[in-house]
Protein backbone atom coordinates (compact mmCIF):
# COMPACT_ATOMS: atom_id res chain seq x y z
CA UNK A 1 0.00 0.00 0.00
CA UNK A 2 1.14 3.21 -1.01
CA UNK A 3 -0.19 6.58 0.06
CA UNK A 4 -3.54 6.56 1.73
CA UNK A 5 -5.57 8.61 -0.84
CA UNK A 6 -7.70 11.81 1.05
CA UNK A 7 -10.90 9.84 -0.36
CA UNK A 8 -10.60 7.83 2.54
CA UNK A 9 -10.92 10.32 4.83
CA UNK A 10 -14.49 11.91 6.09
CA UNK A 11 -15.50 14.63 3.94
CA UNK A 12 -14.60 18.12 5.32
CA UNK A 13 -12.77 22.01 3.79
CA UNK A 14 -9.52 20.40 5.63
CA UNK A 15 -9.57 16.85 3.88
CA UNK A 16 -10.23 19.13 0.94
CA UNK A 17 -7.44 21.83 1.48
CA UNK A 18 -5.02 19.04 3.15
CA UNK A 19 -2.51 18.17 0.08
CA UNK A 20 -1.35 14.31 0.12
CA UNK A 21 -1.08 12.25 3.01
CA UNK A 22 1.84 10.69 4.20
CA UNK A 23 2.38 7.05 3.39
CA UNK A 24 1.61 5.00 6.10
CA UNK A 25 1.71 1.88 5.43
CA UNK A 26 -0.40 -1.02 7.28
CA UNK A 27 2.33 -2.91 9.59
CA UNK A 28 3.33 -6.11 7.94
CA UNK A 29 5.40 -7.93 9.41
CA UNK A 30 5.98 -8.27 13.55
CA UNK A 31 8.42 -6.15 15.01
CA UNK A 32 9.78 -4.26 18.61
CA UNK A 33 10.03 -1.01 19.96
CA UNK A 34 10.50 0.90 23.54
CA UNK A 35 7.09 2.34 23.18
CA UNK A 36 3.91 1.83 21.11
CA UNK A 37 1.29 3.83 20.78
CA UNK A 38 -2.06 3.21 19.61
CA UNK A 39 -3.80 6.64 17.72
CA UNK A 40 -2.38 8.68 15.43
CA UNK A 41 -3.64 12.09 16.52
CA UNK A 42 -2.37 15.12 18.60
CA UNK A 43 -1.66 12.87 21.54
CA UNK A 44 -0.11 10.09 20.09
CA UNK A 45 1.89 11.70 17.39
CA UNK A 46 3.55 14.96 19.57
CA UNK A 47 4.49 11.77 22.49
CA UNK A 48 6.40 10.33 19.65
CA UNK A 49 8.12 13.12 18.33
CA UNK A 50 9.32 14.03 21.65
CA UNK A 51 10.17 10.37 22.37
CA UNK A 52 12.18 10.07 19.18
CA UNK A 53 13.85 13.08 19.96
CA UNK A 54 14.88 11.26 23.28
CA UNK A 55 16.20 8.57 21.35
CA UNK A 56 13.19 6.38 22.26
CA UNK A 57 12.42 3.75 19.67
CA UNK A 58 8.74 4.23 18.61
CA UNK A 59 5.90 2.74 16.66
CA UNK A 60 2.61 4.50 16.30
CA UNK A 61 -0.69 2.55 15.26
CA UNK A 62 -3.85 3.84 13.89
CA UNK A 63 -6.77 1.89 12.66
CA UNK A 64 -7.02 4.65 9.51
CA UNK A 65 -4.76 7.07 9.06
CA UNK A 66 -2.64 10.24 10.89
CA UNK A 67 -5.57 12.75 11.19
CA UNK A 68 -8.32 10.76 10.36
CA UNK A 69 -9.98 11.57 13.48
CA UNK A 70 -10.97 14.79 15.58
CA UNK A 71 -7.07 16.12 15.10
CA UNK A 72 -8.42 16.37 11.19
CA UNK A 73 -11.70 17.76 11.86
CA UNK A 74 -11.78 20.19 14.36
CA UNK A 75 -11.68 24.42 14.22
CA UNK A 76 -8.12 24.85 13.91
CA UNK A 77 -8.24 27.33 16.95
CA UNK A 78 -5.15 26.94 19.62
CA UNK A 79 -6.28 28.06 22.18
CA UNK A 80 -4.24 27.70 26.08
CA UNK A 81 -6.04 26.79 29.15
CA UNK A 82 -8.99 24.80 30.15
CA UNK A 83 -12.25 25.33 31.36
CA UNK A 84 -11.29 26.33 34.85
CA UNK A 85 -8.92 29.03 35.64
CA UNK A 86 -6.15 29.16 38.06
CA UNK A 87 -7.77 30.20 41.07
CA UNK A 88 -10.35 27.59 41.08
CA UNK A 89 -7.45 25.26 40.40
CA UNK A 90 -5.59 25.98 43.42
CA UNK A 91 -8.61 25.27 45.55
CA UNK A 92 -9.31 21.88 43.33
CA UNK A 93 -5.82 20.50 43.75
CA UNK A 94 -3.50 22.75 46.10
CA UNK A 95 -1.07 25.13 45.15
CA UNK A 96 1.84 22.70 45.00
CA UNK A 97 0.12 20.31 42.26
CA UNK A 98 -1.99 22.92 40.59
CA UNK A 99 0.95 25.33 39.83
CA UNK A 100 2.89 22.89 37.70
CA UNK A 101 -0.63 22.51 35.83
CA UNK A 102 -0.79 25.71 35.63
CA UNK A 103 2.37 26.61 33.69
CA UNK A 104 1.63 23.42 31.43
CA UNK A 105 -1.81 24.71 30.57
CA UNK A 106 -0.83 28.36 30.28
CA UNK A 107 1.96 27.20 27.89
CA UNK A 108 0.13 24.60 25.78
CA UNK A 109 -0.17 27.06 22.63
CA UNK A 110 3.67 27.54 22.74
CA UNK A 111 3.65 23.90 22.67
CA UNK A 112 2.42 23.83 19.00
CA UNK A 113 3.67 26.94 17.68
CA UNK A 114 7.23 25.87 18.77
CA UNK A 115 6.78 22.72 16.87
CA UNK A 116 5.30 24.19 13.68
CA UNK A 117 8.51 26.13 14.08
CA UNK A 118 11.25 23.42 15.12
CA UNK A 119 10.10 21.42 12.14
CA UNK A 120 8.59 23.77 9.59
CA UNK A 121 5.49 22.48 9.45
CA UNK A 122 3.11 24.31 6.95
CA UNK A 123 -0.43 24.47 7.94
CA UNK A 124 -1.26 28.02 7.68
CA UNK A 125 -0.49 28.89 11.44
CA UNK A 126 -1.26 32.47 12.08
CA UNK A 127 -0.94 33.35 16.34
CA UNK A 128 -2.82 36.43 16.45
CA UNK A 129 -4.96 35.57 20.00
CA UNK A 130 -8.13 34.45 21.11
CA UNK A 131 -11.37 36.39 21.96
CA UNK A 132 -13.84 35.77 23.94
CA UNK A 133 -16.87 37.85 23.88
CA UNK A 134 -20.30 37.55 25.83
CA UNK A 135 -23.53 38.89 25.70
CA UNK A 136 -24.58 38.95 29.37
CA UNK A 137 -23.01 41.78 31.80
CA UNK A 138 -23.32 38.84 34.71
CA UNK A 139 -20.84 36.80 32.62
CA UNK A 140 -18.93 39.77 31.53
CA UNK A 141 -17.78 39.87 35.52
CA UNK A 142 -16.62 36.68 35.23
CA UNK A 143 -14.77 37.18 32.32
CA UNK A 144 -13.34 39.61 34.39
CA UNK A 145 -12.05 37.94 36.67
CA UNK A 146 -10.61 35.25 34.06
CA UNK A 147 -8.70 37.92 32.56
CA UNK A 148 -7.23 39.26 35.93
CA UNK A 149 -6.15 35.54 36.86
CA UNK A 150 -4.09 34.82 33.86
CA UNK A 151 -2.69 38.25 33.64
CA UNK A 152 -1.27 37.80 37.09
CA UNK A 153 0.04 34.50 35.39
CA UNK A 154 1.81 36.52 33.21
CA UNK A 155 -0.30 36.07 30.07
CA UNK A 156 -0.64 38.73 27.42
CA UNK A 157 -4.26 39.31 27.59
CA UNK A 158 -6.88 42.53 28.32
CA UNK A 159 -10.46 43.01 28.75
CA UNK A 160 -12.18 44.45 26.14
CA UNK A 161 -15.37 46.36 25.95
CA UNK A 162 -18.32 46.52 23.68
CA UNK A 163 -17.03 48.77 20.89
CA UNK A 164 -14.03 47.28 21.12
CA UNK A 165 -14.70 43.43 20.45
CA UNK A 166 -17.13 45.19 17.71
CA UNK A 167 -14.16 46.52 15.95
CA UNK A 168 -12.58 43.52 16.26
CA UNK A 169 -14.90 40.65 15.59
CA UNK A 170 -17.30 42.78 13.08
CA UNK A 171 -20.87 42.20 15.07
CA UNK A 172 -22.56 44.01 17.75
CA UNK A 173 -23.72 41.43 19.36
CA UNK A 174 -21.82 41.50 22.57
CA UNK A 175 -21.52 43.88 25.53
CA UNK A 176 -17.65 43.01 26.04
CA UNK A 177 -14.95 39.99 26.58
CA UNK A 178 -11.58 39.53 26.50
CA UNK A 179 -8.49 38.38 24.45
CA UNK A 180 -5.76 35.97 25.16
CA UNK A 181 -2.81 36.93 22.58
CA UNK A 182 -1.23 33.56 23.35
CA UNK A 183 -3.83 32.02 21.11
CA UNK A 184 -3.71 31.74 17.45
CA UNK A 185 -4.74 29.04 14.58
CA UNK A 186 -3.65 26.36 12.20
CA UNK A 187 -5.08 24.29 9.30
CA UNK A 188 -5.30 21.21 11.54
CA UNK A 189 -4.96 18.21 9.14
CA UNK A 190 -1.61 19.77 7.79
CA UNK A 191 -0.68 20.40 11.55
CA UNK A 192 -1.11 16.78 12.10
CA UNK A 193 0.37 15.02 9.01
CA UNK A 194 3.44 17.69 9.66
CA UNK A 195 3.71 15.97 13.53
CA UNK A 196 3.48 12.96 11.90
CA UNK A 197 5.95 13.64 8.97
CA UNK A 198 8.63 15.18 11.91
CA UNK A 199 8.14 12.17 13.82
CA UNK A 200 9.01 10.18 10.59
CA UNK A 201 11.85 12.00 9.88
CA UNK A 202 13.27 11.05 13.50
CA UNK A 203 12.86 7.07 12.88
CA UNK A 204 9.18 6.54 14.14
CA UNK A 205 7.25 3.80 12.12
CA UNK A 206 3.47 5.40 11.92
CA UNK A 207 1.40 2.39 10.22
CA UNK A 208 -1.80 3.11 8.93
CA UNK A 209 -4.95 0.72 8.66
CA UNK A 210 -3.88 -1.15 11.82
CA UNK A 211 -6.28 -2.00 14.06
CA UNK A 212 -5.24 -3.26 17.14
CA UNK A 213 -7.38 -5.76 18.43
CA UNK A 214 -6.08 -7.11 21.85
CA UNK A 215 -3.17 -6.19 24.57
CA UNK A 216 -1.55 -8.65 26.03
CA UNK A 217 0.85 -7.94 29.31
CA UNK A 218 3.79 -10.12 28.95
CA UNK A 219 6.72 -10.55 30.85
CA UNK A 220 9.50 -8.00 28.52
CA UNK A 221 6.00 -6.22 28.51
CA UNK A 222 3.26 -5.98 25.99
CA UNK A 223 2.12 -7.40 22.88
CA UNK A 224 0.15 -5.67 20.55
CA UNK A 225 -2.33 -7.59 18.68
CA UNK A 226 -3.13 -6.07 15.24
CA UNK A 227 -6.51 -7.40 13.71
CA UNK A 228 -5.09 -8.51 10.28
CA UNK A 229 -2.10 -10.53 12.00
CA UNK A 230 1.56 -9.19 12.53
CA UNK A 231 1.74 -8.08 16.06
CA UNK A 232 4.17 -5.09 17.90
CA UNK A 233 6.62 -6.00 21.17
CA UNK A 234 6.98 -2.92 23.15
CA UNK A 235 8.02 -2.04 27.14
CA UNK A 236 5.28 0.67 26.81
CA UNK A 237 2.45 1.15 25.75
CA UNK A 238 0.13 4.64 25.12
CA UNK A 239 -3.36 4.87 24.52
CA UNK A 240 -4.03 8.12 22.74
CA UNK A 241 -7.84 7.26 21.06
CA UNK A 242 -9.69 9.74 22.93
CA UNK A 243 -13.16 10.78 21.08
CA UNK A 244 -12.86 8.08 18.61
CA UNK A 245 -11.71 5.24 22.11
CA UNK A 246 -13.23 2.09 21.68
CA UNK A 247 -13.08 -1.51 24.07
CA UNK A 248 -9.53 -2.21 23.48
CA UNK A 249 -8.80 -1.40 27.35
CA UNK A 250 -11.58 -2.20 29.71
CA UNK A 251 -14.36 0.95 31.19
CA UNK A 252 -11.80 3.12 28.99
CA UNK A 253 -14.44 4.26 26.29
CA UNK A 254 -17.32 4.37 29.00
CA UNK A 255 -15.06 6.95 30.73
CA UNK A 256 -15.73 9.43 28.60
CA UNK A 257 -18.79 10.92 26.29
CA UNK A 258 -18.04 11.13 22.56
CA UNK A 259 -19.96 14.26 21.67
CA UNK A 260 -20.06 15.24 17.68
CA UNK A 261 -18.99 19.13 17.20
CA UNK A 262 -20.00 20.64 13.59
CA UNK A 263 -18.79 22.65 11.63
CA UNK A 264 -19.42 24.97 8.63
CA UNK A 265 -17.59 26.99 6.33
CA UNK A 266 -18.59 29.47 3.85
CA UNK A 267 -17.43 30.14 0.47
CA UNK A 268 -14.20 32.76 0.67
CA UNK A 269 -15.59 35.64 1.14
CA UNK A 270 -14.98 38.42 -1.03
CA UNK A 271 -12.05 40.90 0.39
CA UNK A 272 -14.30 44.05 0.93
CA UNK A 273 -17.15 41.89 2.57
CA UNK A 274 -14.60 39.90 4.61
CA UNK A 275 -12.67 42.78 5.81
CA UNK A 276 -15.36 43.65 8.38
CA UNK A 277 -15.44 40.00 9.96
CA UNK A 278 -12.06 39.29 12.10
CA UNK A 279 -10.11 41.73 10.17
CA UNK A 280 -7.06 40.98 13.00
CA UNK A 281 -6.95 37.27 12.13
CA UNK A 282 -8.06 36.42 15.65
CA UNK A 283 -10.23 32.84 16.57
CA UNK A 284 -13.40 33.68 18.73
CA UNK A 285 -15.16 30.97 21.10
CA UNK A 286 -18.32 32.51 23.03
CA UNK A 287 -19.07 32.45 26.65
CA UNK A 288 -22.23 30.67 26.42
CA UNK A 289 -22.57 26.67 27.70
CA UNK A 290 -23.43 25.71 24.09
CA UNK A 291 -20.79 27.58 22.88
CA UNK A 292 -20.16 28.88 19.01
CA UNK A 293 -16.76 29.34 17.73
CA UNK A 294 -15.50 30.83 14.25
CA UNK A 295 -12.77 32.20 12.66
CA UNK A 296 -11.21 33.19 9.26
CA UNK A 297 -8.99 30.91 7.60
CA UNK A 298 -6.49 31.34 4.74
CA UNK A 299 -8.78 31.49 2.22
CA UNK A 300 -10.90 34.24 3.70
CA UNK A 301 -13.83 31.44 4.62
CA UNK A 302 -15.88 32.36 7.62
CA UNK A 303 -16.13 29.29 9.63
CA UNK A 304 -18.53 28.43 12.36
CA UNK A 305 -18.58 25.53 15.01
CA UNK A 306 -20.61 24.63 17.69
CA UNK A 307 -23.23 22.05 18.73
CA UNK A 308 -25.58 19.40 17.12
CA UNK A 309 -27.05 16.08 17.38
CA UNK A 310 -25.37 13.28 19.37
CA UNK A 311 -25.50 10.82 16.27
CA UNK A 312 -22.99 11.61 13.31
CA UNK A 313 -25.07 13.53 10.43
CA UNK A 314 -26.83 12.93 7.94
CA UNK A 315 -27.39 15.81 5.96
CA UNK A 316 -27.57 20.01 5.72
CA UNK A 317 -29.97 19.81 8.16
CA UNK A 318 -28.31 18.83 10.52
CA UNK A 319 -25.75 22.21 10.58
CA UNK A 320 -28.74 24.65 9.69
CA UNK A 321 -28.59 26.02 13.43
CA UNK A 322 -24.91 26.78 12.54
CA UNK A 323 -25.59 28.67 9.56
CA UNK A 324 -28.58 30.69 11.03
CA UNK A 325 -25.40 31.75 13.42
CA UNK A 326 -23.77 33.05 11.21
CA UNK A 327 -26.75 35.24 9.80
CA UNK A 328 -28.11 36.03 13.12
CA UNK A 329 -24.07 37.33 14.15
CA UNK A 330 -23.21 38.66 10.82
CA UNK A 331 -26.26 39.81 9.01
CA UNK A 332 -24.14 41.47 6.37
CA UNK A 333 -23.30 37.84 4.89
CA UNK A 334 -26.90 37.64 4.13
CA UNK A 335 -27.27 35.14 1.66
CA UNK A 336 -23.67 33.88 2.09
CA UNK A 337 -23.29 29.70 0.58
CA UNK A 338 -21.51 27.17 2.49
CA UNK A 339 -19.46 24.99 1.12
CA UNK A 340 -18.30 22.57 3.25
CA UNK A 341 -20.37 21.12 6.26
CA UNK A 342 -18.41 18.45 8.84
CA UNK A 343 -18.30 17.11 11.89
CA UNK A 344 -15.65 15.63 14.42
CA UNK A 345 -15.95 13.67 17.83
CA UNK A 346 -14.82 15.22 21.19
CA UNK A 347 -14.07 13.36 24.12
CA UNK A 348 -15.87 15.64 27.13
CA UNK A 349 -15.10 14.07 30.64
CA UNK A 350 -17.41 14.45 33.78
CA UNK A 351 -15.19 16.84 35.62
CA UNK A 352 -14.02 18.82 32.51
CA UNK A 353 -10.04 17.98 32.76
CA UNK A 354 -8.30 16.25 30.55
CA UNK A 355 -7.33 12.29 31.99
CA UNK A 356 -4.54 10.55 32.30
CA UNK A 357 -4.74 6.77 33.44
CA UNK A 358 -2.05 4.52 34.43
CA UNK A 359 -3.98 1.42 34.72
CA UNK A 360 -1.12 -1.82 34.63
CA UNK A 361 2.53 -1.12 34.96
CA UNK A 362 4.04 -0.01 31.12
CA UNK A 363 0.24 1.00 30.01
CA UNK A 364 -0.39 5.20 29.79
CA UNK A 365 -3.63 6.42 28.82
CA UNK A 366 -4.33 10.24 28.13
CA UNK A 367 -7.85 11.19 26.85
CA UNK A 368 -10.55 13.84 27.16
CA UNK A 369 -9.49 17.28 26.08
CA UNK A 370 -13.16 19.05 25.87
CA UNK A 371 -12.57 21.11 22.45
CA UNK A 372 -8.99 22.24 23.91
CA UNK A 373 -7.52 19.24 21.56
CA UNK A 374 -4.88 20.94 19.27
CA UNK A 375 -3.40 22.85 22.34
CA UNK A 376 -3.69 20.20 25.18
CA UNK A 377 -3.33 17.23 23.29
CA UNK A 378 0.32 18.57 22.07
CA UNK A 379 1.30 19.17 25.16
CA UNK A 380 0.00 16.17 26.39
CA UNK A 381 2.31 14.28 24.33
CA UNK A 382 5.28 16.60 25.59
CA UNK A 383 4.84 15.72 29.10
CA UNK A 384 3.90 11.95 28.70
CA UNK A 385 7.43 11.68 26.39
CA UNK A 386 9.26 13.06 29.83
CA UNK A 387 7.28 11.16 32.24
CA UNK A 388 8.06 7.92 29.86
CA UNK A 389 11.92 8.90 29.45
CA UNK A 390 12.13 9.45 32.65
CA UNK A 391 13.53 13.29 31.46
CA UNK A 392 15.41 14.18 34.63
CA UNK A 393 14.01 17.60 36.82
CA UNK A 394 10.62 16.95 34.63
CA UNK A 395 7.54 17.20 36.89
CA UNK A 396 4.36 15.53 35.26
CA UNK A 397 1.82 18.07 35.31
CA UNK A 398 -1.69 16.31 34.90
CA UNK A 399 -3.11 14.39 37.82
CA UNK A 400 -2.88 10.56 37.39
CA UNK A 401 -6.32 9.12 37.95
CA UNK A 402 -8.78 5.88 38.03
CA UNK A 403 -10.53 5.04 34.81
CA UNK A 404 -14.16 5.70 36.20
CA UNK A 405 -17.18 4.68 33.83
CA UNK A 406 -19.90 7.53 33.21
CA UNK A 407 -22.71 6.06 34.94
CA UNK A 408 -25.53 4.45 32.81
CA UNK A 409 -22.72 5.42 30.08
CA UNK A 410 -24.98 3.88 27.54
CA UNK A 411 -27.47 6.66 27.91
CA UNK A 412 -25.34 9.49 26.80
CA UNK A 413 -26.96 10.25 23.60
CA UNK A 414 -29.98 11.15 26.33
CA UNK A 415 -26.89 12.63 28.90
CA UNK A 416 -26.40 15.19 25.95
CA UNK A 417 -29.76 16.10 24.74
CA UNK A 418 -30.75 16.60 28.11
CA UNK A 419 -27.54 19.06 28.80
CA UNK A 420 -28.17 20.95 25.65
CA UNK A 421 -31.76 21.44 27.02
CA UNK A 422 -30.76 22.93 30.22
CA UNK A 423 -27.91 24.82 28.83
CA UNK A 424 -30.18 26.66 26.66
CA UNK A 425 -32.12 26.93 29.30
CA UNK A 426 -29.15 28.66 31.89
CA UNK A 427 -27.74 30.58 28.59
CA UNK A 428 -31.00 32.02 27.89
CA UNK A 429 -31.03 33.25 31.42
CA UNK A 430 -27.53 34.54 31.78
Amino acid sequence: MTQQSNAAFPPSLWAATGGDPLETPPLQASARYDVAIVGAGYTGLSTALHLAEAGVSVCVLDAHAPGWGASGRNGGQVIPGLKYDPDQLRVMFGSAKADPLIAAIGSAADTVFDLISRYGIDCEAQRSGWIQPTHSPKVMRALEARAHQWMAEGAPARLMDAAEVTRHIGTGAYVGGWKDERAGSLHPLKYCRGLAQAAQRLGVAIHGGTPVARLERRTSGWRLHCAHGPHIDAERVVLATNGYTDDLWPHLRQSVIAANSFIVATRPLPPALGASILPGGEVTSDSRRLLLYYRRDAQGRLLMGGRGPFRDPRGPADFAHLERSVALLFPQLAGVEFDYRWSGRVAITRDFLPHVHEPAAGLSIALGYNGRGIAMASTMGRCLAQRLSGQAGSVFPFPVSTIQPVPLHGLQRFYIAAGVAWYSVLDRFS
